[in-house]
């Protein structure tokens, strides 16, 4: 085949039936829809493309720059279309939990600036948030940028709904799957791609797959994130379940070594929740079903994301310290403090606090005298050795109280007498009043 644009190459990606020795299940045909096989390299493609054609000639005679709220596919897909039509793209994110797609949105020529902030979704109830201040002076009339706009616009779910959708039916000679299970970032793939498949068979089944809690998927949102997204609709989905980053990987390992589809995290989370869910009714389905989950981007981009959370895979030694081998009942065991008992305890006691946030949101606003030691850092600092003397009174504090309690449990299984966790974490303390200084 020709093309005249690499542009035209997006999307037709095909659909892979994986091997029913791999994945056990008597009753089931499982297929892989392939979106890593985009030129760019994932499913992003074709909303990142959809989204900037529409008004791409405006741009360009203006001279505008590209912008979008991404740290990730989406980012990376724009910067090429940016770069290829003689416009800046900037990445607008509070944190780049990847470095290797940071490194190469530098090495496309992106301008990133990193903003503190809840979360990379935008929170438009929370006018203070520099996320939403920046979406707002985005969206302003005449102000430079081109802001696709990925969590709110339609052109995302249209890109699904026009071709992922119809493409996945065609290559099931126009049924469509009973069952379709797709991870859930900005919703725009698994509403749309859904919204097809219900049109051709109202009674498919549809599973959305986000983050356990305390985990980091690149690419889904936990249920706390995904709620925050413009386009997410929990009734466009029959069931929604959490997958944990160690399951991620595992599903990722039966990709890579057993069918030779060389999906990252994201990919194996859909086929770990896949087949984790197909498992539940297959010994007692009567009919054989069909059944779709979305390999939304390649392993490679994911490496230090794997020897972070599996350094074993690659040759490296075991963490025997590490938060996400906390257990439910050791965090359970954490003193939590409300804000209340927390002032009243610094104030007493004066522990050290410690603040596990961004820099960028520290320097922002953080508690008077506390220390900022970013949770990445933390978890390194602590395979090492404490950071701190055993007998010193602490007090860790995140975003919302959930990353602090799993290190205030990690810290007294390594011998700490007396750590406790902000309940709530800076967003209490904020929203109780309690003052809050900058750098």
């Amino acid at each position: 085949m020709k093309y005249d644009s690499i542009l035209e190459v997006i999307g037709d990606t095909p659909l892979v039936r994986i091997d029913e020795n791999v994945h056990g299940l008597r009753n089931i045909d499982l297929y892989a829809k392939l979106e890593m096989l985009n030129p760019f390299g994932s499913v992003k493609d074709r909303p990142a493309w959809n989204m900037a054609r529409a008004d791409l000639a405006g741009a360009i005679e203006r001279g505008d720059a590209i912008v979008e709220l991404s740290s990730g596919n989406t980012a990376k897909a724009l910067a090429i279309i940016a770069a290829m039509h003689g416009l800046p793209f900037k990445s607008v994110t509070n944190r780049m939990k990847v470095p290797e797609i940071k490194d190469l949105l530098l090495l496309l020529g992106a301008q990133i600036e990193e903003l503190p902030g809840q979360t990379e979704c935008l929170d438009p109830t929370d006018t203070e948030d520099p996320l939403t201040r920046m979406y707002r002076m985005l969206s302003e009339e005449g102000s430079g940028y081109l802001h696709t706009d990925q969590y709110f616009n339609p052109r995302n779910l249209d890109a699904h709904r026009s071709a992922t959708g119809p493409e996945i039916v065609k290559d099931l000679d126009g049924q469509g799957p009973d069952i379709f299970i797709a991870c859930v970032g900005t919703a725009g793939s698994s509403t749309g791609v859904a919204t097809v498949l219900r049109e051709h068979n109202p009674d498919v089944r549809v599973l959305g797959l986000v983050a356990h809690k305390s985990d980091f998927i690149p690419g889904i949102r936990n249920i706390d994130e995904v709620n925050e997204v413009g386009l997410f609709d929990p009734a466009n989905y029959d069931t929604i379940q959490s997958v944990t980053a160690q399951e991620a990987i595992d599903g990722m390992l039966t990709l890579n070594r057993r069918c030779g589809i060389l999906g990252g995290p994201t990919a194996g989370a859909a086929y770990f929740g896949a087949v984790r869910h197909l498992a539940e009714t297959d010994a007692t389905r009567t009919e054989r079903a069909t059944a779709v989950f979305i390999v939304c981007d390649r392993v490679e981009s994911y490496m230090s994301y794997i020897r972070r959370y599996r350094p074993e895979l690659l040759n490296q030694p075991a963490l025997g310290i590490a938060a996400d081998t906390i257990t439910d009942a050791e965090t359970a065991a954490v003193t939590s403090l409300d804000v209340a008992q927390a002032r009243e305890w610094i104030a007493r006691d004066r522990p050290l606090v410690v603040d596990l946030r961004g820099s960028f949101a520290y320097s922002a606003l953080h508690i008077e005298n506390s220390i900022n030691i970013v949770d990445d850092l933390f978890d390194e600092l602590l395979r090492g050795g404490l950071p701190f003397g055993a007998s010193r009174p602490v007090l860790l504090v995140c975003p919302i109280g959930e990353k602090s309690v799993r290190y205030a449990a990690l810290l007294r299984r390594m011998g700490h007498r007396d750590v406790r966790s902000l309940r709530g974490g800076v967003v209490a303390w904020r929203d109780a009043g309690a003052p809050l200084v900058r750098d």
